[in-house]
């Protein structure tokens, strides 16, 4: 394949003003266009979105909601909100959206205190099976305020068992239960989830942060019909930028917009509202379905490759864009496998994985995603090559010379798959 140039968005006056910040964001490109970026919670925005994001917006305070401002001037800030809350909408098929969260975790903040007082019941997916940190772990204020019990995955299958899910609940009798994870590699039934919750008539959140992407694109099933609320970043595999989304029924929307402002946060990012707009637009083209097939396709490929190899996988394989890699069965940990395959210019993050024997800074796994290298262009026959770098670092990680030699060959590999085609 052709290689094509960095052609990096310009940072002309930054250097004359501020020339150690311009060093560390030409440096910050530089590694993401040099390696290859598996980390399953990130990939790269569009020009547009970053034209957006990097606009005059920023300078606007805009507390309160389209028409309904604390503010003048804010016409145009309204056009941007409204188009934002329409595409999201539209795409998602929602009653009810709200665009403004700062982030994942303040979007479960805001769910949360409209719906639960301090010690309510919350069930949720334990941290270590695949759940967040937002979902109820006690350093989170999610398991500051609230009395929290886990589900996990079943041993034999690594999946999530919704018979013993549903025995949980009748008997816990939670308020809230959360479905979603930032490490599950498979299918969420919703539909299974939503039956559970109103069984024991508790409200159902679903975070669907990691596979919004794939749910807008109709590759995952949608919560929308079965959660009370949904709550995503902007980010990940819905490629915008980096921010939070409330989805909820029509009969809640007062509460969460009064929770998101004044209840959690004051002026929203006006600027990041506008980059939220432009990702959702180009969310709704047929174009972002094709990406999000070729993502799964991507994982799938990966997945069977790296099995090939003789690495284990949790679950054994991936139905979504993410895999879980059980280092631990190779003799490695988590840590040591992260550090090594960035040594080879692959970026990826130690994980726990269920059953977990090891602490959160050293774990038995690594996580793998496959966002980042699909939006720069990459099919089958890459993921395979990716495998096989990743394959050789594994079964010579303390070797710093093979390591460097690896890692020029992966830079060699970059060369042809651009960050901005």
């Amino acid at each position: 394949m052709k290689s094509h140039a960095i052609r990096p968005p310009s940072l002309r006056y930054l250097k004359g003003v501020d020339p150690e910040v311009a060093s560390a964001i030409a440096g910050e490109l530089k590694r993401q266009t040099e390696k290859l970026e598996l980390i399953a919670s990130e990939n790269i925005v569009s020009r547009a979105v970053l034209e957006a994001q990097g606009s005059v917006l920023t300078n606007k305070y805009a507390e309160g909601y389209p028409h309904r401002r604390y503010y003048g001037g804010c016409e145009y800030v309204d056009q941007v909100e409204a188009l934002a809350v329409e595409r999201a909408r539209k795409l998602f098929h929602a009653e009810h959206v709200n665009v403004q969260p700062h982030s994942g975790s303040q979007a479960n903040m805001a769910v949360f205190f409209a719906v639960l007082k301090p010690g309510d019941k919350i069930l949720s997916m334990d941290l270590v099976h695949g759940g967040h940190l937002t979902h109820g772990s006690p350093v989170s204020f999610s398991g500051r305020f609230f009395r929290v019990f886990s589900y996990g995955v079943d041993r034999a299958t690594e999946r999530i068992d919704y018979d013993r899910l549903a025995a949980l609940a009748r008997k816990i009798r939670p308020r809230l239960i959360i479905a979603g994870a930032s490490a599950y590699p498979r299918l969420i039934d919703f539909e299974a989830f939503g039956r559970i919750a109103r069984d024991n008539k508790a409200y159902l959140m679903v975070d669907m942060a990691h596979i919004a992407g794939l749910v807008a694109a109709g590759i995952h099933p949608s919560p929308v019909g079965e959660a009370d609320f949904i709550t995503s970043t902007t980010h990940k595999t819905l490629r915008g930028p980096r921010g939070g989304l409330i989805l909820c029924r029509s009969e809640y929307a007062k509460m969460i917009d009064a929770q998101v402002f004044p209840g959690i946060q004051g002026g929203p990012m006006m600027h990041t509202i506008a980059a939220k707009a432009v990702a959702f637009r180009e969310a709704l083209s047929p174009r972002f379905k094709s990406y999000q097939k070729q993502v799964v396709q991507n994982a799938r490929v990966l997945a069977e490759a790296l099995n090939q190899k003789g690495l284990r996988l949790v679950s054994q394989g991936t139905d979504n864009h993410m895999m879980l890699v059980d280092v631990g069965s190779i003799g490695l940990t988590g840590a040591e496998a992260e550090k090594a395959l960035d040594q080879a210019g692959i970026t990826v993050n130690k994980n726990s994985i269920p059953f977990e024997t090891r602490g959160p800074k050293i774990t038995s796994g690594i996580r793998l995603g496959t966002p980042a290298v699909t939006t720069r262009g990459m099919k089958k026959g890459e993921m395979l090559k990716i495998a096989d770098f990743i394959h050789k670092v594994l079964q010579r990680p303390d070797d710093p010379v093979y390591l460097k030699k690896i890692r020029k060959e992966v830079r060699d590999f970059c060369r042809a798959y651009p960050l901005f085609p």
